[in-house]
Formats: C-alpha cells, structure tokens, sequence
C-alpha cells in the first residue's frame, strides 16, 4: 500500500490562506502591480493552452494548478510550489484547476539579473573562510520546487505592501526583493538563480543565442556559426544549449516559429501561407505540417476555433 503523503505545515497552509485573499483583492486583469516587477494573476477559468515565453521570472501559485511544457518536458504546479525560469523559454502553458468561484492565483516576481548577482557578490564578501569555488553543472533555464515557509513569509509580507502607504512599499519591497532572492537562491533551484547572474556560466552564452534566434526567427542560421558567435565549440554550445532550454537549437526556433505564427492567425490579418512565410517556412506544406503536430490541427481550423473561443469569452 502506498504511503498517505505528509498533512501540511500547519505555517505554510495559514500563509497560504492570507496570500489568497490578499491576491484575490488586488490582482488586475493585466497582471501588474503598484510594486515594479511584482505581480498577481486571477484566472476564472483553466482555459485553452497557449503558447508564450517565460521571461526570467519565479512564480508561485496560490490556489489551482498550472502546467507548462517546454519541448517534451511537462512541469505541473500547484499551491505552495513555485517555478523559476531564469532565461526567456518558449513555452505552451494553462491553468487546469480554476473557477468563477475559486479563481486559480498567483504570485509572479520578475527577476533581474544584476540584482542576483550585487547579492552573490555581498554574500561572498561576508564569508569568515574563502569557499572553494567548483563549477556547477548548466541548470536546466526552468525548475519547480516546494515553497518553504520562510519564502512563502517573504512573499507573503511583499503582497500586504499593496495595503501600506506608498512610502512604505518604495523603502520596504527592494529589502523584501532581497529576501525573495536569497530564499530561491538558498533553495533547490538555486543553480538556475546564480547562472542567470554569473557572467561566465553557460547561460550567458546560450542567452545570447536564445535571443538572437527569438528576435529573428525568420532568419536560417548555421548552428556552428551560432556556436562560434558564443565563444564555443559546436558540441559544447549543443550540450549547454539543450541543457538549460531543453531542446535543440533548430527544434527551438522551429518553437518560437510555431508560437509566433500562431499569434499572427489568431489577429486573421493574413493568409496561411502568408504567415508561414513570414515566420521563415519557404513551404507551405511544411508550414501546416509542422503547426498541426505542435498545435493538434491545421493553421486555419486552430486559427477559427481560438478566435470563437476568444469571441465567447468577449461576450
């Protein structure tokens, strides 16, 4: 007989609870905040999955469940977990528990950076004794893990900003951003928190890469050019490269292709195989080929179905 899983920390569930109202209160339909970087979604229904990027952000869910795939590797989330992602992933994600009367919520916190990195740097000048410095395995760009109570708490006390005075929330959330950070940094995914910050970890290199292919998708490249550009071998630049985003470099344009051409279909302002041209497919059957096994149906029938369903969530 399988074991019954252990009941919750009576500390997280309570936390829990206040970051549900709090979020309930003051989450907008565009996502945002008073508080930069900070911010608080409410979804009613678990919804169509749609394709995205992450951006370099951690998210947390309040109450429901989300699941987000990245390639053929499927992350499922749920309340008192959150997600890092510390490089701008392609992905395809929804909401699958959620409903007019309890909304699935959550925390989402956009992280920067340079801020990682001043926190590292001060860390490592408060060590009494030098640490060995060895290098880590490249972390896979997006992770998920159980919030302990001491994260929850931190996020919990940056969200009832939102209740104090304007003056409050400009010198109390950069200490609360602090503490956020130093929390995922001290955690499981603390690997994929310091290689976004450090500037010789391998998600340096593939981040250029990721971000010259996302803003010219359009554009062939060769992978050993893409490679050289980083200042890598072809099979070091593959194995970092797949490593942190989980797909190849030719399977992550071909992502970033499918998403994009699928924004451009649900707007109806072109043909098929207009927008297959215009995200760089030179054959139309491929274009419709490709869309159909990513999507589930070809361009048009899934352009059709998503902007009915877009029309009756209107009405």
């Amino acid at each position: 007989m399988p074991s019954a899983p252990p009941p919750p920390d009576p500390a997280c569930a309570a936390l829990l609870d206040e970051l549900r109202t709090l979020i309930a209160r003051h989450a907008r339909s565009d996502d945002t905040t008073a508080i930069d970087r900070v911010l608080l979604s409410a979804a009613g229904r678990p919804g169509e999955p749609e394709a995205s990027t992450t951006g370099t952000v951690m998210a947390m869910i309040a109450r429901g469940r989300k699941r987000l795939a990245l390639g053929d590797t499927v992350h499922e989330y749920g309340p008192g977990q959150y997600l890092v992602a510390s490089v701008d992933l392609p992905i395809t994600g929804h909401y699958t528990h959620a409903t007019d009367d309890e909304p699935a919520l959550g925390f989402g916190l956009v992280l920067r950076p340079a801020a990682i990195a001043t926190l590292l740097l001060d860390a490592e000048a408060a060590r009494t004794a030098p640490r060995r410095k060895r290098p880590e395995p490249v972390a896979l760009g997006l992770g998920v893990a159980d919030a302990p109570p001491e994260l929850l708490d931190a996020v919990v006390r940056m969200v009832r900003l939102l209740d104090a005075p304007e003056e409050d929330r400009a010198v109390l959330a950069p200490m609360i951003e602090r503490e956020i950070l130093w929390r995922l940094l001290s955690g499981p995914l603390g690997a994929t928190m310091r290689q976004a910050a450090t500037t010789d970890s391998s998600l340096v290199h593939v981040s250029r890469a990721v971000r010259r292919i996302t803003e010219h998708p359009d554009r062939p490249f060769r992978v050993d050019e893409l490679a050289r550009s980083c200042g890598m071998s072809t099979s070091a630049f593959h194995r970092s490269f797949r490593a942190v985003t989980a797909l190849g470099p030719v399977q992550f344009q071909k992502q970033i292709r499918l998403q994009r051409a699928r924004l451009l279909l649900l707007s109806g302002v072109d043909d098929v195989s207009t927008v297959g041209y215009r995200v760089g497919y030179d054959s139309a059957s491929q274009f419709s080929r490709e869309y159909r096994r990513q999507f589930g149906a070809p361009p048009g029938q899934d352009a059709r179905r998503l902007r009915a369903l877009q029309g009756a969530a209107v009405a």
